[in-house]
């Protein structure tokens, strides 16, 4: 049976639940050259070889993976690939991995070695966390004797966080239900490290907010002698909650609530404290000021263990503080301050040690660039010069060497480059000939590293590399296959320009057509925009199945187009990236709209009538700010998980690019798309998972409301219980893309 999908006319209805597709899409003959929705979601003909996850040997030159087990054989064994030969010796096969009295393997996620790798930490019946898979079962398995010991006692399954093992290798620590314990290994005792977790209180693991917006998920450190361990605990009793509901599993209503501070409300208090690994009374460090209005991204141990370093950002997020605690008593001392005017970025969020230095990235120069900082805060500059440090790969402490990301010529693209710890002229080491997208997992030695490249037209290929001279030892991922598949495919070309939009600012794009498009007679462009301090688009970089739908609407006649408008986080200076400050949703859509129209003035085969947008999380508010703000230059929007009202989002991320809401009450209006939906006259399709527990549905309905009452029409598409990615229940993927292909073939017309 089909439903009624869309209104034929503009009167026709005004709000348009979407239940199916009335107007399916012509089917294609079955042209090698030519794509299809079910090509690229459905058989995912284009999926590239992955490369397996993987974990470098601290003893050896050698990294692990878990690998399918031989044909015809449940689970995976762990193997062992010798770097300088590529040897492979089966560490543990699948079958060593079914625990007494059940006949099928673990299914293992990822493992942990122990520090003598004698064994491993085998983790195992995983279950999903908000974004990651990080709550499971911890078996332990010794590799000589191939004996499997299940810990954490009698827990119930999938109820265990983090395990890991003590220095020494003797005990592993642990979070379950918002407490730490320590396991040791030879009796299997438990010890309670803290007995007071509960429903509001956490220990070793973190609120929502700090997850998602700090990346704090494993919230505790072993001491270097394993005596010891530091932890964060969150007290969320005062946060007010989310609720979240489930229409469809059962015939009542199934309730999540979390905690979920948003903009302007009261956070968790947040602090850190050091405990022994026997239990017993708690440290608790003096960090100065409210708990309740400060972040603390990292708490370490110092080498010699004598100390803990950890960083304190203020609620607003533009200062920093660096301190050294001690231990034993809690007391603290600032060593470094960093400060911006904006918000300073959370880029220190792993600590490097240099000796008994550490490694800091800062923008105090006017560009992201290395320091080595004293623990009496001495700093001192590593690299120089106008360009940005894009991320750090590796230090070599033996060869006094910096392994880093940056592309100084082309924001597109990542080239590794090395330079002297003590500061120097930096040597790009990515090969020349390969212009585009580098990436590396470096061994502990760095001697060894796994390689992928892309490009923008190729897909990665991954290699086993020999550093410093990038001298390629094998391929491991040839994407052969792949690549026969799209030597068929009349694939559309891409181009990255640039766009001069006045007053000296350039933007970087790129631009995709078919390679017969008639330049004779007018074509649809569609852009493709995030457009926000989180993301990048404009990268020269295989898309993936995203970009296969891009080409295969290029195919279809639509020319697609994507822009980095100032404040994405693209390599070309603190100014850039942080002139978006307190003007969310303003500056995006203002230097869209001109860059759109120098596209225009410069491609004259381009439509000025058709031109759509679309986006995801910002990207969906980018694409609501285009047509609500810019109703004479867009027809269209897809609109997918947007941020209506940014007063509906989480405190983190809002507040550390607009402020606080009450002393900046008109830039929060002003950047809120729903506050300029009364000049809308295009078509617009709002996509949301009314399961997001990121980007809340509530947003959705606001806006809802709002298109109500000013009389506007659009169309919208729930996807019952779905998360912000919308990409889980049988189909969903497959029937998102088609949605939004359908909408644009009548919306957007070629």
């Amino acid at each position: 049976m089909k439903f009624s999908l869309f209104a034929h006319g503009r009167l026709a209805c005004w709000l348009v639940l979407v239940a199916g597709f009335a107007l399916p899409l012509v089917a294609q003959k079955a042209d090698p050259s030519v794509l299809t929705l079910e090509r690229i979601f459905t058989d995912k003909e284009f999926d590239e070889e992955k490369m397996e996850a993987h974990k470098w040997s601290k003893k050896t030159a050698s990294y692990c993976t878990l690998d399918k087990a031989a044909k015809g054989k449940l689970g995976k064994d762990l193997v062992r690939h010798d770097a300088a030969t590529g040897e492979k010796t089966v560490l543990a096969t699948a079958q060593n991995m079914i625990p007494a009295g059940q006949t099928k393997p673990l299914t293992v996620d990822s493992v942990e070695f122990s520090p003598d790798e004698t064994s491993v930490l085998l983790f195992a019946n995983t279950r999903k966390v908000w974004r990651n898979n990080t709550r499971g079962d911890y078996w332990l398995l010794h590799l000589a004797t191939k004996k499997l010991t299940k810990l954490g006692g009698d827990v119930p399954a999938s109820t265990l966080f983090f395990a890991k093992f003590s220095p020494d290798g003797t005990k592993v620590a642990y979070v379950h239900k918002n407490n730490l314990y320590v396991q040791t290994l030879s009796d299997l005792k438990i010890t309670p490290i803290t007995k007071d977790g509960s429903s509001t209180l956490i220990n070793g693991t973190s609120d929502w907010v700090n997850e998602e917006e700090l990346s704090l998920r494993d919230c505790f450190r072993w001491s270097p002698d394993g005596a010891h361990l530091v932890f964060w605990q969150f007290d969320t009793q005062d946060v007010r909650r989310f609720w979240l509901v489930n229409q469809t599993e059962t015939n009542y209503q199934r309730f999540t609530t979390f905690p979920y501070p948003k903009a302007g409300e009261k956070n968790s208090a947040t602090r850190l404290g050091v405990v022994s690994a026997q239990g017993g009374p708690v440290t608790w460090l003096q960090i100065p000021g409210d708990p309740r209005e400060h972040y603390l991204p990292v708490a370490e141990w110092t080498p010699d263990g004598k100390s803990i370093i950890l960083q304190q950002f203020n609620r607003l997020q533009n200062t920093l503080h660096v301190m050294l605690a001690d231990p034993a008593t809690g007391q603290t001392k600032l060593i470094l301050t960093e400060t911006d005017k904006a918000w300073v970025n959370n880029d220190n969020d792993t600590m490097r040690w240099l000796g008994s230095d550490f490694l800091w990235l800062s923008e105090r120069t006017g560009w992201r660039h290395a320091f080595r900082v004293t623990l009496s805060g001495e700093v001192n500059p590593i690299t120089k010069g106008a360009f940005d440090l894009i991320e750090v790969v590796a230090v070599d402490e033996q060869s006094s060497a910096l392994y880093y990301f940056a592309s100084p010529d082309n924001a597109t693209q990542r080239y590794l480059y090395r330079v002297s710890l003590h500061g120097g002229e930096p040597q790009r080491l990515s090969p020349t000939a390969q212009s585009g997208t580098h990436s590396y997992s470096v061994s502990e030695d760095t001697h060894w590293a796994v390689h992928t490249y892309s490009s923008a037209s190729t897909p990665p290929v991954v290699s086993l590399i020999q550093l410093p001279e990038h001298k390629t030892i094998r391929i491991l991922k040839s994407q052969k296959k792949l690549k026969e598949k799209l030597s068929k495919l009349t694939l559309p070309k891409t181009q990255f320009i640039q766009l001069d939009i006045g007053s000296g600012i350039t933007l970087d794009a790129w631009y995709m057509s078919k390679t017969d498009l008639d330049l004779s007679k007018k074509h649809p462009l569609l852009i493709h925009v995030y457009g926000e301090p989180a993301g990048q688009t404009v990268k020269d970089s295989w898309g993936g199945q995203k970009g296969l739908w891009h080409a295969m609407l290029a195919q279809q006649g639509y020319v697609v187009a994507s822009i980095d408008n100032r404040g994405t986080p693209a390599p070309k200076g603190r100014d850039w990236r942080k002139c978006i400050y307190l003007k969310l949703g303003v500056l995006t859509a203002q230097e869209q709209a001109a860059a759109v129209r120098a596209l225009l003035q410069r491609f004259t085969h381009l439509d000025p009538k058709r031109v759509g947008i679309w986006g995801w999380s910002g990207g969906g508010s980018s694409s609501l700010d285009a047509l609500f703000r810019y109703p004479d230059l867009y027809r269209s929007a897809i609109a997918v998980a947007p941020v209506p009202d940014r007063r509906l989002y989480d405190t983190i991320y809002e507040e550390r690019y607009m402020g606080l809401p009450k002393p900046n009450d008109k830039a929060y209006t002003e950047g809120s798309a729903i506050s300029h939906v009364k000049a809308m006259r295009g078509d617009l399709l709002l996509i949301h998972g009314t399961g997001d527990d990121n980007v809340h549905y509530q947003g959705v309905e606001k806006l809802i409301n709002e298109l109500i009452a000013l009389n506007k029409p659009f169309t919208v598409m729930p996807y019952p219980n779905r998360d912000h990615s919308i990409n889980t229940g049988k189909g969903t993927t497959r029937h998102l893309h088609e949605l939004m292909t359908t909408w644009l073939h009548q919306h957007l017309p070629r």
